[in-house]
Order: structure tokens, then sequence, then C-alpha cells
């Protein structure tokens, strides 16, 4: 049994499974805070769900909240859907039409996993990609959503070269190179890469934790292309984001290297009493020193829901 296993054992409940037509969707639930007000985390592009902090969970689970969390189709060990054409993110973010999948159909699996939580409307946090599709869910299924709270994420409306204006291109474009073997010496080597992209350049870089993280969490899809490609090349048919109707929460790392936090202020400004707050000293990640305002800022939220 791998350490992250034997972790997951202790602070988490076992994996167990959403059904979304023919895909399957992997999620589990912290074992601390389990009677708390519902909280789902939807993760970023290809990213598996240990990628968020266990640390910032737990502080979650301390503001009163029953956290759970689930990997994306196609990311994690939710299913992972066949090949198509358009196989490099890159091209995928142009592409004119999606070849696998919608972004409702993302958005719908949100919904199935709340229903096998037996959740009736849950608080959401959606982090990069997932903050994008967590836009989309408050869009398309309002009544599920009590809060929704979006980080490091473009506005959930926008696609192909409309989004260009919110990437760093130049960061897109050294993921897009991040190619290693699909070993788990692999996994390590590209968790290390990803990490030391995402992260603030106002911080010292911490190469051994992010090798031990990497370690705990050897995920092969933060260089898996083809899963990406899917992802990214899911377009949204539904309306603007200007008609969410949830109280929103906006945060977006003030030295984000992957997405201008432009992003962050667009989606504020476009959605009806939306708070921004901007990290300070962080990338497009959830460092330690983060996670205290993060966790705050949700609670805040939540209260003012009630």
């Amino acid at each position: 049994m791998s350490s992250t296993q034997e972790h997951q054992e202790h602070l988490w409940g076992p994996v167990r499974w959403a059904e979304n037509g023919a895909v399957r969707l992997a999620f589990d639930s912290l074992v601390e805070g389990a009677d708390g007000e519902p909280l789902l985390m939807a993760t970023g592009l290809g990213a598996n769900r240990f990628w968020i902090p266990d640390g910032l969970c737990r502080l979650l689970a301390a503001q009163g909240f029953a956290v759970a969390r689930y990997d994306q189709r196609d990311g994690g060990e939710s299913t992972h859907l066949p090949p198509t054409a358009t196989r490099n993110p890159l091209s995928a973010l142009f592409a004119k039409r999606e070849e696998a999948y919608t972004a409702e159909d993302m958005a719908d699996d949100t919904i199935a996993v709340m229903d096998a939580l037996g959740w009736r409307s849950a608080h959401l946090l959606g982090v990069s990609l997932g903050g994008a599709v967590a836009q989309r869910v408050a869009l398309r299924h309002p009544g599920r959503v009590r809060t929704l709270t979006t980080m490091a994420a473009v506005p959930g409306d926008v696609s192909g070269l409309r989004t260009m204006r919110y990437i760093r291109m130049s960061t897109l474009a050294k993921f897009a190179r991040v190619r290693f073997p699909d070993t788990p010496d692999g996994a390590v080597a590209a968790g290390v890469a990803v990490s030391r992209l995402v992260a603030s350049p106002n911080r010292p870089f911490d190469e051994q934790a992010a090798r031990e993280a990497a370690e705990r969490n050897a995920d092969r899809g933060i260089h898996d292309q083809d899963a990406q490609s899917r992802q990214i090349g899911a377009q949204w048919h539904g309306p603007p984001i200007s008609a969410v109707t949830r109280p929103t929460l906006v945060l977006h790392g003030a030295d984000d290297p992957l997405i201008k936090p432009s992003a962050g202020k667009a989606i504020a400004s476009r959605i009806a009493h939306a708070r921004l707050v901007l990290l300070p000293r962080v990338g497009h990640e959830f460092p330690e020193c983060a996670w205290h305002s993060v966790a705050t800022e949700i609670r805040d939220l939540a209260n003012s829901e009630r």
C-alpha cells in the first residue's frame, strides 16, 4: 500500500463512484467535519483530486464544512474517454467544436457527484478549469449551488480566441512541452516540473517539497495531453456568467503565471455582487501561506448566504 493510500484511509473516506451516463466519477469525503455544510471541490486541467492540499481541506472542515472532492472526467480515477483527432491542449483551445463532450456534460458530472453524496445543494469551490466548471454549474443548476467560489479561473463563458486575453500563452506553451515517460518516475518528474511552472515567482521554489508531494501523488494526468485536450476542448453553449445569481467569491493569485489576474477581475465584474480577492505571493497554486485566507473567505461567503 502506498503512503498516499495509507494517509487517505485515515483522513479521507474510501473512494466512491458517481455516474453520469457512461462516465464514472471518483470522489471521496474528508472524515473530519462530516456533519458540516456540504462543500464540493473541482480540480484543474488534467489534475486529480489529490492536488488539493489536505491542510486546506482540514481548515475548511474546522470552519464548519463537510468537504468532498472529485476527479473530473479524463482525470484521476474517473473515466478516460477515447482519443480524438485533437491531441494537443493548445490546438484544442482553438478548435471550432468539441470532439468528445461538452462543458455542459462536465457541469452535469458535478451534479452526479452531489447526487451520489446525497447532497441536495452544496457550496462549490472550483480551481483553474474546475473554476470554469463551477461557474457553469451555477448557471445550469442554480438551485443546487449554495455559494460559488472560483479560483485561478477564466470566465466560464469564454472559449477559443476570446480565451487568449486571459492566458499567458508562453506558460501554456511550456505546459505543452512537459513530456516525460508514462511511468511512475515520469509522473514524479512531471509533477515537479508543473509545480515549478505554476509557483509564484515571488516565493522561493522548494524543489524538495515539490518532489516529495509528487512522490506521494504520481499523477500521470498532468502530462496526459490527450486527456487535457478533451477537457479544454469542451465548449459551453449556455448563458453568460452575468446570469449567475448565487453568492460568488473570486480568488486569484496575484502572481499567477498561467491565468492573468485580469481573468478574476473580469469574472467579478460580470457577476452581480461578486467579491474579488487577489492573493499576494500566490501563483497558480494552493500554497500554505494562503490556506487561512482562502478558508476564511469561503466561510464568510457561506455566512452571507444564510
